[in-house]
């Protein structure tokens, strides 16, 4: 039973829950204690800025940004507020390697949806140092077309340290974004390789630059990268290298179409439990290409020179058939479950993290519980679990149940949980 909650979360078995309701098993508590208007928990000043950013004002945007991005007291009250004004905003990610022309590409495509009247945000995500936690945030540099333009909202963000590119006030910034009412998000990644698996979880459609004789077309043999990507764009197609490029990546591309009950990015079965999956027999019963078309994508392989524009109008077409797919199939639904699990997951990590720091300060602190490891006067296997002890005992406990009749956590959480509904 205790298997079936992550899938119902992500992914689309959610559908054969409780009569079509994927949330009927969650604890009321969950849901009850939501506020009806967020805004009346913000401050004044929290209340002008959440004004002026959903009246169009770019001032209150950057502001808003930055507070995400410091995570300055009020700031989670304030996304809270944010998050029941924002919409589906297509979100692009682009990814691939340093040096590949990843920021010109997303400034020629920021002036072709100008063109036609759209109006942008684009997060531009720079390498963090370990050390300081600085960056050099040297995008915007490469994006000065834009300059001025009221349509067009520009902000560099440090990835802080996560090696898929992206940190949580990336996510965060997308939901300001969306409640600005950009009718285009796009993310830029760090650009660090094998690493750029963030993205996936936060973008609608990702795209994979790559650029000529670099060795990326050996890279992208490699798991990870391959299964990212909805369009690869071979930039720099002016190379001699470039036709090679295309032909090694089509070849690829067309090799790895999802088959059986193997569910990949490029299909609709993507969130949380599609992978083997039980209840993807339907697929591997077919046996058949045709029976899949509905369900799976095979990415798109595009061919452009940033510095010049040419093959940019290609791009955004391959970006618009995407949108398409993914909204005339299951593809939209899971991608934005899969976004919702990921927020989670993060935000829980964040405030964990917290909670081990102040675990750590109330028992003499790290250098001092770090000192007595070091001495071996304890295991750090044995001093991790008592500290964390009292926080396994509240879990374990459900405090909502009244009819409690303590048989273990077990049964608290998957019988009582199963019975409420």
């Amino acid at each position: 039973m205790g298997d079936d909650t992550p899938q119902t979360a992500g992914g689309d078995s959610g559908n054969d829950v409780a009569g079509g309701d994927p949330t009927a098993s969650l604890p009321d508590a969950l849901l009850a204690t939501r506020s009806a208007a967020p805004r009346e928990q913000l401050s004044a000043s929290n209340t002008a800025l959440l004004d002026g950013l959903l009246d169009g004002d770019q001032r209150a945007l950057a502001r808003v940004l930055t507070k995400i991005e410091d995570r300055t007291a009020g700031a989670r009250d304030l996304l809270a507020a944010l998050y029941t004004h924002a919409g589906t905003t297509p979100v692009l990610g682009v990814t691939g390697s340093p040096g590949a022309g990843k920021s010109t590409l997303v400034d020629k495509l920021t002036d072709y949806y100008r063109e036609h009247g759209e109006t942008v945000g684009v997060l531009a995500v720079d390498p963090a140092s370990p050390y300081t936690g600085g960056s050099v945030l040297g995008d915007r540099i490469r994006m000065g077309s834009t300059a001025g333009d009221e349509g067009v909202f520009v902000r560099s963000m440090s990835a802080r340290g996560r090696l898929g590119g992206l940190s949580m006030a990336t996510t965060d910034a997308v939901t300001a974004f969306e409640a600005f009412g950009m009718d285009r998000i796009i993310i830029e990644t760090v650009g660090a390789g094998q690493n750029e698996v963030d993205i996936v979880e936060t973008a609608d459609t990702v795209a994979v630059v790559v650029q000529p004789g670099s060795g990326d077309d050996v890279q992208l043999l490699k798991a990870g990268i391959l299964e990212i990507g909805d369009i690869f764009v071979v930039n720099k197609a002016d190379m001699d290298e470039a036709a090679q490029t295309v032909a090694d990546l089509e070849a690829m591309v067309h090799g790895s179409k999802p088959t059986g009950s193997v569910a990949g990015h490029h299909t609709a079965d993507i969130g949380p439990g599609a992978h083997g999956s039980d209840d993807s027999e339907t697929p591997s019963e077919s046996g058949t290409d045709d029976d899949e078309a509905p369900t799976s994508w095979t990415p798109t392989v595009v061919e452009t020179i940033a510095t010049t524009g040419e093959g940019v109008e290609e791009f955004a077409d391959a970006v618009a058939a995407h949108t398409t797919h993914l909204n005339g199939s299951a593809g939209a639904t899971s991608r934005r479950h899969q976004r919702a699990a990921a927020t989670l997951q993060r935000l829980l990590r964040s405030d964990l993290s917290a909670i081990s720091e102040r675990l750590l300060e109330a028992n003499g602190g790290l250098d001092t519980v770090a000192a007595a490891v070091a001495e071996r006067d304890v295991d750090p296997y044995t001093l991790v679990d008592r500290l964390v002890a009292p926080l396994d005992a509240a879990v374990a406990s459900d405090p909502t149940d009244d009819d409690a009749t303590g048989d273990g956590p077990e049964a608290d959480t998957n019988g009582d949980n199963n019975s409420s509904s």
